[in-house]
Formats: C-alpha cells, structure tokens, sequence
C-alpha cells in the first residue's frame, strides 16, 4: 500500500503518480494503421475477419446490424429492476443535459450599425462507441446518447463489441430503446472506428466518434485523427477523494474503493491532512475487501500499491494545491465545509460534495455525465455535454451607416496585414 507524505515525496515518484497509466500505445498505433488500411480498402469483409479474429466471433454483413426485433428482444429480456433503474438514470440524464443547451440564435450590438451574434445547430452525425471488454455499460450508452438526443443530432450511430453469442447485451439495447436509438452495429475496437471513420459497405461515415474505449481503440483515434473527430481523450478511470479531520473514515474508506476497481491501471488516491483519518481509513478499507469478488479485489490492491494510494499533506490548503495540480477525472470533498472549498477546485472533471455524493451515484444515476477528461486532461477539456454534439455559426449585420463608420479602422488593419482585396473591398465599396 503507497502512504506517501507529500512534502517528503520525491520528485520521481510524485511525477510517476502524477502521470498515471499513460500507456505507451506505439505497438497498438501500427496495427491499428495496418487494420484501417486493410478496412479502407476491403470495407466489410475486413471488418468481418478482424472480428472474427480479435473478437473470436463470426458474424455475417447481414447480421452486423443490430435488428429492430432484437433491440425489442434484448428490452423484454432485461428485467423490470434492471430497466426501472435504465428510465430512472436517462430521467436525469436528459434533465441534467436539458439545461446546458444554449440560445439556439442571439445577437448583440457592439457598436451602433454593428450587429452581431451566433447561431448553434447540432453536429450532422455522430458515432456511439460503447465499450464491452470488462462487462456491459449501459451507462455509457445514457451517457452518451441522451445529451446526443437532447442536442438534437439528425443520425446517431452507435458501434458495440459483439458478446460471446454474436449479439449485443440486453442491457445495452434496453438503454438503446429507452432512450430512442435504433442504429446500432456490433463492432468494436479498431474495426469500429475505422468503419465510422471511412464508411464501409454496411456502416455508415460518420464526422465524429465519442465514447471509451481500450488501447486499440484509442490508437485507431489517434491514427485516424485526420478523417474523423475524436472528441474527448477518456483512459484509465482516476479519482480524489479529498478528505479533512471530520470526515467519516468508514464513507470514506468505501468512496476511496470505487474508481481503483476500474482495473489494474486506475489510480484512486485518498488526499488528506489528517494522518489519524488515513490510519482509521485503512484498516475498514481491508476489511471491506473481503465482501468483494477476487478479481475486484486484486485491482484494488494493485492499485493501490502502484497509481494509487494515500497522500498525506501538511495542510487542507497543500491537499486542494495537489488536487488542482492533478486533475483528477473524479472528486469528492469529504470535508466539514465542502461548499466552501468548491471555489478553490480549479481542476476536476467532476467535483462531488459531501458525505452523501459518492463517485458511484454520478456514474450511474445523478445526472452530470460520467464521461471524464483523464490524465490529467481536466485542466484543459470538460465532461461529455450537449456541447460535444453542437457546433456554433458567428453572424454578423452592418447596416449603411455602420459601415461607414468601421470601414476605416477595416482598411487600416487590412493594410498593415498586406492583404490587398480585403483592403480593396471596404475602400472601393460605394455607399449611396
């Protein structure tokens, strides 16, 4: 188990905590060029064999596309716990999302005769991508495709790996039905993305691809960067719980569990000033780890003695400092005054305040989208949002008199940049 003190931490281990899993994805990026060449050209029948091979299952051109009869099937097959709490999620899902969608047109003047402003309108298409590797995620298809929907997008497609059987979960396609998503393929990896980002005989083209997936996945993005948007980097699954004197160890302990049994590359820190919390904290943290399956269990532990683990600090102000320079894809304040301390986070994808808030009810059920920057990408990028799905147009109106009064200040700029046409478009413009 890592129990670092910070201020005696060197600098070499607290940049390997700060880097986490970046996985080096050299070795994934040329098979994933070799396999989206292979695709270009050969469109469906490459697609069907690298299946075949990476996925050891057969599927046909015919039976690549999820039915509308089997949507229905794998809906009626869910049970009725496991679709109330589908409903449940997407209810708060759209409400949430709802509330982010801007002004469709606004204008303001910015000078007299000047008027200006944008236009928004949703993204022409785009493509789900709902991993599978590690079980089934319908919440990743809530997550995605609701604010999709709420943005307004005329073509949603969604790409899934295929199941042992050649199918799609049942937990996927009642999240697909619940939600009104029809179009969906039973692809995965870099097959997938190479299908979207090139059109293949069955699957369709698409502009932009969002959603998780694993290495070879995220080498097809990177490889195929110029022919489809990629969106949001998403990786290893990363959280802080931020924690003072007065937090519950036990809430604690169980909150400081949920992102470190992602995987063995997650990183799941406890940051803290209080050394009595960290002390309390372990002990019901281990025993809580015989209430789990084996395999959770030993990601947790891994985690914990590699990515993750406990910080502790000299100062709550020393633990927000960390927090900020981490970034983390999920955060808890688990402090006596969270709203106080909420100005103070700069750098979080998601920020979860109080004892009641853990990691567990946003992934699922609360609301705010679960699909996070990692690596430290939080500084720089937000959570997945109706925004991802929107693109704005800028307008602009001059009336006569306005043009009048900006077409000198135009010429003078356009002139010093040496562009002669623009110069020559307001200087030889006639006004009546």
């Amino acid at each position: 188990m890592n129990i670092y003190k910070l201020s005696e931490m060197s600098e070499e281990k607290r940049q390997f905590i700060m880097k986490r899993a970046e996985l080096d994805i050299s070795e994934q990026m040329k098979i994933a060029k070799e396999v989206s060449d292979d695709i270009r050209v050969r469109g469906d029948e490459a697609v069907l064999e690298y299946t075949a091979k990476f996925d050891r299952v057969q599927l046909s051109a015919e039976n690549m596309k999820v039915s509308e009869e089997e949507i229905e099937r794998g809906y009626n097959a869910c049970d009725e716990k496991t679709r109330e709490a589908i409903e449940y999620a997407a209810k708060n899902i759209h409400d949430f999302h709802e509330k982010q969608l801007p002004e469709e047109i606004w204008f303001t003047n910015v000078d007299e005769g000047l008027m200006v402003g944008e236009k928004t309108t949703p993204i022409v298409d785009v493509c789900l991508y709902v991993p599978r590797g590690k079980g089934s995620f319908p919440s990743v298809l809530l997550m995605l495709g609701v604010p999709a929907i709420v943005a307004g997008v005329p073509r949603v497609v969604v790409v899934t790996p295929p199941n042992e059987k050649g199918g799609v979960d049942d937990a996927i396609l009642a999240a697909a039905k619940i939600i009104g998503i029809k179009e969906i393929y039973k692809v995965g990896g870099i097959q997938a993305v190479a299908s979207v980002a090139y059109g293949t005989q069955t699957i369709p083209k698409c502009h932009k691809i969002i959603g998780p997936g694993n290495s070879y996945a995220t080498a097809a993005k990177r490889v195929l960067a110029n022919y489809i948007d990629a969106g949001l980097p998403a990786g290893p699954s990363e959280s802080i719980i931020l924690a003072d004197e007065k937090a519950d160890p036990h809430k604690v302990a169980l909150d400081w569990m949920i992102e470190a049994e992602h995987g063995p590359d997650s990183a799941a820190l406890l940051v803290t000033h209080s050394k009595e919390l960290a002390d309390k904290v372990v002990p019901i943290m281990e025993a809580q780890l015989e209430k789990i399956s084996e395999k959770r269990r030993e990601f947790i532990k891994t985690n914990y003695s590699t990515y993750g683990g406990i910080i502790i600090t000299d100062s709550l102000e020393q633990s927000i400092d960390f927090v900020n320079d981490y970034a983390p894809e999920h955060m808890e304040v688990m402090c006596e005054n969270p709203f106080d301390i909420l100005p103070k986070i700069k750098n979080a994808g998601e920020i979860l305040l109080g004892e009641y808030a853990p990691i567990t009810l946003c992934n699922f059920v609360l609301g705010p989208n679960a699909i996070l920057p990692t690596g430290g990408f939080a500084k720089t990028y937000s959570s997945v949002s109706v925004f991802d799905f929107l693109k704005r147009s800028s307008i602009g109106y001059v009336t006569k008199e306005g043009f009048k009064r900006v077409r000198g200040y135009a010429d003078t700029l356009a002139t010093v940049e040496g562009f002669d046409t623009h110069a020559l478009a307001v200087r030889e413009r006639k006004v009546d």
